[in-house]
């Protein structure tokens, strides 16, 4: 029994995980405002090594349409402008000498639809981890020795109870950005 509970245990982290993971994932997709943590993904070389841009300045919004870089040392603009352009996150960031501004747009109905599509696709992911989680658990269940079909049988059924559970909190995570995104 005790060795269920173990099992049980491991797969709750495992979509304790997934679920981790997607809000991060969703944090990235920016709604319109402008938001530090939509520069977290960007890194840059500092002094040969790959760092955080938040390691080597400080990012803040002034306001709710405008990302303020500023580099803690000021050889470091003309890296941080790079990285930042690089990104692919489709920023065109204003160098002034001093820092860096971004300025957010605000968003236009097809690009809140193709956020909703970005935001679904990785709702599928964290569902896709929560059902992998679900697989391996049960897959180890059938394998213990020793332990009645039955035994096996309710935690094959406590594992669904919180693979569903898991996969209504995704839902409510996409429900929440589709909000977010949808709100003009």
């Amino acid at each position: 029994m005790e060795e269920i509970d173990i099992y049980l245990d491991t797969a709750k982290e495992m979509m304790e995980s997934a679920i981790n993971h997607t809000q991060d994932e969703f944090a990235k997709i920016r709604a319109g405002k402008a938001m530090p943590s939509m520069l977290d993904g960007i890194e840059v070389e500092y002094y040969g090594s790959i760092t955080p841009l938040n390691q080597v300045a400080g990012v803040t919004t002034p306001d709710a349409r405008t990302i303020s870089v500023k580099p803690w040392e000021k050889s470091m603009l003309q890296e941080i402008e790079r990285a930042i352009i690089n990104s692919n996150l489709g920023f065109n960031p204003q160098n002034d000498g001093e820092q860096i501004r971004i300025n957010i747009p605000p968003l236009t109905e097809e690009r809140r639809l193709n956020l909703m599509k970005q935001v679904k696709a990785e709702a599928e992911k964290g569902k896709i981890s929560i059902r992998n989680a679900r697989k391996e658990t049960n897959d180890a269940l059938k394998k213990l020795d020793g332990i009645s079909e039955d035994l096996i049988k309710d935690a094959e059924d406590e594992v669904q109870k919180l693979t569903d559970g898991y996969a209504s909190k995704i839902d409510a995570l996409v429900n929440a950005k589709e909000q977010d995104i949808m709100t003009v």
